[in-house]
C-alpha cells in the first residue's frame, strides 16, 4: 500500500511506493525524508551522483524466481575499483530485496538472519568458508567502499553512513551473499547471482552501445 504526504521543506506532495519504505527524497527540492509512520522528518538534501552508465533506473520492472519485482531505490557506493549500485526491489508479495549492478555483472539478494554472529570485518580473509541455508559460502572479496548517495525509496534511513567494509561470498552453484557492515551488529544478504536477460527488464534506460553483445 503506498503512502503520500506533502514534504517537510518544500510542501510538494511526496508518494511512498513501497509501505515499508522509511526515507526517500524530494524530487523538487531534494530534501531527504525520513519517514516515522504518517510524519515525515527533513534530515537534511540529497547530494548529486555520478554519471551511471548502467540501463537500470527508478521504475525499471523485472522479474525473479516467478515474482514480479518494480525498482524503487538506489544506493551508490565507491571503492578503489570503481563504483556499484545496490537497487532496492519492491516484489509484488511486499518483500524487500537487493539487484546489486557491478560491472555487468549482477545478483539478486534478500536479508538474512545468521545462525551465529558474524565475525568482525578484520577476522575475515579470503577463503574464509561459512555455512548459511544448507550452503557453504566462500568469502572471494573484502572490499572497502564509501557510500556516494542514494535515490528514491529506502527501508532504512542512510544518515551519517561513510566508509564500510563488504565481504561478497559465493557458492559453487551460483549463490550469492554479502556481508555488509554499515550496521552493528553486521547484515547478511544471500542470494544469486543472475543473467541480465532472465530478469526480463522492462523500463530501462535506452542509449547508445547497450545493450551489451
Amino acid at each position: 500500500m503506498s503512502f503520500s504526504a506533502n514534504c517537510p521543506g518544500c510542501g510538494a506532495p511526496v508518494r511512498f511506493a513501497f509501505s515499508s519504505a522509511v526515507q526517500t527524497a524530494c524530487p523538487f527540492c531534494k530534501a531527504i525524508i525520513v519517514r516515522n509512520d504518517v510524519n515525515l522528518e527533513k534530515v537534511g538534501e540529497v547530494a548529486d551522483l555520478p554519471e551511471d552508465a548502467s540501463p537500470i533506473q527508478i521504475g525499471t520492472e523485472g522479474v525473479f524466481n516467478n515474482k514480479n519485482f518494480l525498482v524503487v531505490g538506489r544506493i551508490v557506493y565507491s571503492w578503489e575499483q570503481g563504483r556499484w549500485n545496490e537497487w532496492h526491489l519492491a516484489f509484488s508479495d511486499g518483500v524487500s530485496g537487493w539487484l546489486s549492478d557491478a560491472q555487468l555483472e549482477y545478483a539478486i539478494s534478500f536479508h538474512a538472519n545468521p545462525p551465529a554472529p558474524l565475525p568482525g570485518a578484520g577476522e575475515i580473509r579470503p577463503g574464509h568458508v561459512f555455512q548459511f541455508q544448507n550452503a557453504q559460502y566462500m568469502a572471494t572479496t573484502l572490499t572497502e567502499a564509501r557510500y556516494e548517495g542514494f535515490q528514491g525509496e529506502l527501508p532504512f534511513t542512510t544518515k551519517d553512513r561513510e566508509a564500510y567494509p563488504f565481504v561478497d561470498l559465493r557458492t559453487t552453484d551460483a549463490r550469492f551473499g554479502t556481508i555488509d557492515y554499515t550496521e552493528e551488529p553486521p547484515l547478511l544478504f544471500l542470494g544469486w547471482s543472475v543473467d541480465y536477460a532472465a530478469l526480463k527488464l522492462r523500463n530501462v534506460r535506452e542509449f547508445e552501445g547497450w545493450p551489451v553483445a
